[in-house]
């Protein structure tokens, strides 16, 4: 019996149009909503993120959390072709499946996958990929590991003036520690946008956006 991630495969490849990222989207929401429960930003938060690449504009992004690819599909129809989005996630099994609908949708090539755990990955991005900084970053993996993973990009001098970080589920399931940290420290403007968690109305839950000042 086929899993959530490889149903979602399955239903992405047999409902939707290859090449065309927002029919995909709305194929994986469609599944989301009506098939299985997933665990990536969804629909309704994920205005919120589009929202943030629009306003930001970013050509460096690093996202904590790949999943089955939903979230970088989302970002990477709103970045120019020239924008470095690197996407982090240490599930093997939901890492190929990206791989695969990342082929599919035909943005292989502009969005650089590492599976492996955030710890591992972050004191060497600077010299792998050549970045001084992130414009944008999407923290929505482990809950428990968004702050000292923030912690650790901050110490990697990958959050520079300007730096959008934005984080999923801080209510549900949460992550109150980090939620603490970026409404409290003063070298951060953060916004807190309430909204539900993803394909379910009845669970509150919401999206940070921290800059640094």
């Amino acid at each position: 019996m086929l899993d959530s991630r490889s149903q979602l495969q399955d239903y992405v490849q047999h409902n939707s149009n290859r090449g065309d990222i927002q029919n995909i989207i709305d194929t994986i929401d469609k599944f989301g909503w009506t098939k299985q429960w997933l665990m990536n930003i969804g629909d309704q938060k994920g205005k919120i993120l589009d929202e943030a690449i629009q306003t930001r504009k970013p050509k460096t992004i690093l996202e904590l959390g790949t999943f089955l690819g939903y979230s970088a599909l989302r970002m990477i129809r709103l970045l120019p072709k020239d924008a470095l989005l690197i996407s982090v996630d240490c599930d093997s099994e939901s890492a190929e499946i990206a791989r695969s609908i990342f082929e599919y949708a035909g943005v292989t090539d502009r969005i650089k996958p590492i599976v492996d755990y955030t710890n591992n990955v972050i004191p060497h991005l600077n010299k792998d990929f050549n970045v001084d900084s992130f414009d944008l970053i999407f923290i929505d993996h482990s809950k428990d590991l968004y702050l000292r993973d923030f912690k650790m990009l901050e110490d990697a001098g990958l959050i520079k003036s300007g730096t959008m970080i934005i984080a999923d589920n801080v209510i549900y399931p949460g992550a109150p520690d980090y939620l603490e940290y970026v409404q409290n420290n003063p070298n951060y403007s953060t916004t807190f946008r309430e909204s539900t968690r993803e394909y379910d109305d009845n669970v509150r839950d919401a999206v940070t956006i921290s800059v640094r000042k």
